[in-house]
């Protein structure tokens, strides 16, 4: 690995004190130096930063500080790389309005705004309204976020949720969408969404308790009192989630609960707000399934009968239970359904198959099938669908690394696609200067790992060029290959952006993500190392001259290879860094421990899983060896990955890398896990992380 300590200024990093902690379970016992700078009060402070232990927020303060007078002389650079991600950005862009009902809602920018405007317009066309203005709404404020945004049935309401703080717990308000006033109702701490009822006099909404955790459905009659809300259903299996969604006719409420591998859905009719929600099919182990309302009949997506890459069923909708489901798409190896949307005459669903997605329309009368595709080697779709049920009309976007955004409606009927918008790049933008490939990287156990790349057009394979290569591998979540106007800054001076689409996702399948997960998670890593050697064998790069990046479950990746393989990557990129896994996994108050425990086991109860997570887990692994530059970023309120994961990170790399490297760690006070909530802001985030990758290979 070549040291890059030359390229930063040789100022020692802050060390925080150490007040070693001993941590025993299952007759292990570890040695935690820096346990104390986990917040004991972490509930309050998410609610209120103020409330954070000043000695904390001292150490925090010295490592921004640190971070400063390290990238100091990046400054001009960092206002190069925004003004240059700005001007692709259309500042005045407005989305293409969606019809509902009288009207066709969508979201804009002013020039010069920093947050979006959700406005509607008559439904064929005329004067937009804006109904909430999110650059008015954050004046004065260090974070502001729009939650949901949900007309009433009749249109005569709207509900909107905010969050003032990065903690993820919105205020729900109801607004008049004519006067533009706010009605009395206020509701908060909820996980932001809410569903209206039929006649529109109520909605429900689910409440967050005290560690963050969706615990609670309430109903709310509008005009009445909060403290009057009437409690409909109680989560009280603190590892699931909690989720509600309506249905387009507004006949039911479909309230889910799951965690990732195991679901159950309750029904409510949206007529009878006092009704009990009434359970389809109790949960069984390794058994997902979602509905999807239908008139008449629900589909459901499920994996039940050993179906891994799911199939879909349907069933009456008077009567849904289990016994009453048929199949109506049978289950294909290797092709995963990853959604459904059911309309009057046609089943749209998204799938991915061979590693590439595809949008699949189905007659519901005839079964005939039709498929949207495209031929370029790597490529995204995303399926908006119509927020109408009788619609024939739906919309998708399609993208990827070197084509920008393009937004069709599609005519389920006729077959007929009609291109609404691409996506403008104001400063300019060529497809044809850069080339996108689909390369196989082999792993160690004879797998082959899908990496997707793009660089400009012309470069030599000869080893030289700087790469930047992104990994995530957790959850089941695929990284699309998807236009990206930021990365341009780094392809546009020389570098090869690659992604690693690594086990734990499912680029290939539900298998591909069960292989990177639990006792198999070191796949994920292993995958990721492979991808790395891959393109230097090739000749896209170099060992000195790549940049590993990875954020939240991602993070992990980067604190794992970090540990794995240093000398593979000459810096890395951690953006708020799963890093202190064990610990966060024995500690069950936390948001999300007991969900996340079917991803990564549960050490408490299980010794074998206590030993799984140790033997990777990025901080317990932390060494004594010549560690890359790494630069780790965070957020105070962030609920999901607490601050403290990194900040214990980085004390114990300063204390046992012996390269010299510098160990960066930049904490937002005032964000949560998305980082800054404004457009520009977030850019200035980026901006500032390509700096770091710049300086890390020479080129700063």
């Amino acid at each position: 690995m070549t040291a890059v300590k030359g390229r930063f200024p040789n100022i020692p990093g802050p060390r925080a004190e150490k007040r070693p902690t001993e941590i025993t379970f299952h007759g292990h016992t570890r040695i935690d130096e820096y346990a104390w700078l986990r917040a004991d009060n972490w509930q309050e402070v998410l609610r209120d930063p103020s409330r954070l232990d000043p000695a904390m927020r001292s150490h925090l303060e010295a490592e921004n500080a640190y971070v400063r007078q390290l990238m100091a002389d990046t400054s001009e650079l960092q206002k190069k790389l925004f003004a240059e991600m700005r001007g692709r950005i259309k500042e005045d862009d407005s989305s293409v309005p969606m019809k509902h009902g009288p009207y066709a809602y969508g979201v804009d920018y002013r020039e010069g705004g920093q947050h979006p405007r959700y406005f509607r317009t008559p439904r064929d066309g005329g004067e937009k309204r804006v109904l909430i203005d999110g650059d008015a709404l954050a004046e004065g404020k260090a974070y502001f976020q729009v939650g949901a945004v949900n007309p009433s049935p009749s249109h005569d309401l709207l509900l909107w949720s905010y969050d003032y703080k990065g903690s993820e717990y919105y205020t729900i308000r109801i607004r008049n969408p004519e006067s533009l006033e706010d009605l009395p109702d206020m509701i908060e701490g909820t996980g932001g969404d809410g569903c209206f009822s039929a006649d529109g006099h109520g909605f429900w909404y689910i409440q967050l308790d005290e560690n963050h955790r969706p615990a609670k459905l309430f109903f709310h009659e509008i005009g009445k009192p909060a403290s009057d809300d009437r409690l409909i259903f109680e989560n009280t299996d603190a590892g699931f989630f909690m989720r509600i969604d309506d249905s387009p006719l507004n006949d039911w409420i479909v309230l889910s609960l799951h965690d990732h591998e195991t679901s159950e859905c309750y029904l409510i009719p949206a007529t009878d707000p006092s009704a009990a929600p009434r359970l389809v099919a109790p949960r069984r182990e390794g058994i997902i399934y979602d509905l999807e309302p239908a008139g008449d009949e629900f589909f459901i997506l499920t994996n039940v009968d050993g179906c891994k890459d799911f199939k879909v069923m349907s069933a009456p909708a008077s009567d849904p239970r289990p016994e009453n489901w048929r199949e109506v798409i049978p289950h294909e190896k290797g092709r995963l359904i990853l959604a459904i949307q059911a309309y009057e005459n046609y089943l749209v669903r998204l799938e991915r198959k061979d590693g590439s997605p595809r949008i699949v329309l189905r007659d519901r009368r005839t079964g005939k099938e039709e498929t949207i595709a495209f031929d370029e080697e790597a490529y995204a779709l995303g399926l908006v669908g119509a927020r109408e049920y009788d619609t024939e009309v739906i919309r998708f976007t399609y993208s990827s690394l070197t084509t920008p955004e393009q937004l069709y409606d599609y005519n389920m009927r006729t077959g007929e696609r009609t291109l609404l918008k691409t996506q403008e790049v104001p400063s300019g933008h060529n497809p044809d200067d850069y080339v996108t490939r689909r390369l196989m990287a082999p792993a160690p156990d004879g797998e082959l790992v899908p990496i997707s790349l793009v660089h400009r057009k012309g470069l030599k394979l000869d080893g030289s060029a700087p790469c930047l290569l992104y990994g995530y591998g957790s959850y089941g979540i695929s990284i699309p290959a998807s236009f990206r106007t930021n990365i341009l800054s780094l392809v546009d001076r020389g570098f090869v952006f690659a992604i690693a689409h690594i086990r734990g996702g499912k680029e290939k399948g539900w298998d591909w993500y069960e292989n990177g997960k639990r006792a198999k998670k070191t796949n994920t890593f292993t995958d990721f190392i492979a991808c790395g050697r891959h393109l230097v064998r090739e000749g896209y790069t170099s060992h000195d001259r790549m940049v590993a990046e990875g954020g939240s479950a991602g993070g992990m990746l980067m604190g794992a290879v970090a540990n794995m393989a240093p000398e593979d990557f000459c810096a890395i990129v951690a953006q708020v860094p799963f890093v202190d896994v064990l610990n966060t996994m024995l500690d069950d108050t936390l948001p999300l421990t007991p969900p996340e425990w079917p991803e990564w086991g549960n050490p408490i109860v299980s010794k074998e899983d206590y030993d799984t997570i140790l033997a990777y887990s990025p901080y317990d692994n932390v060494h004594e060896q010549p560690y890359p530059a790494i630069l780790a970023l965070a957020g105070l309120t962030d609920p999901r990955v607490t601050y403290w994961e990194p900040a214990k990170w980085v004390a114990r790399l300063r204390d046992k890398t012996t390269s010299g490297n510098p160990i960066l760690f930049r904490v937002n006070l005032d964000a949560g896990h998305g980082g800054a909530a404004g457009r520009f802001s977030r850019l200035e985030e980026i901006a500032f992380c390509y700096a770091f990758t710049l300086k890390a290979v020479g080129l700063a």
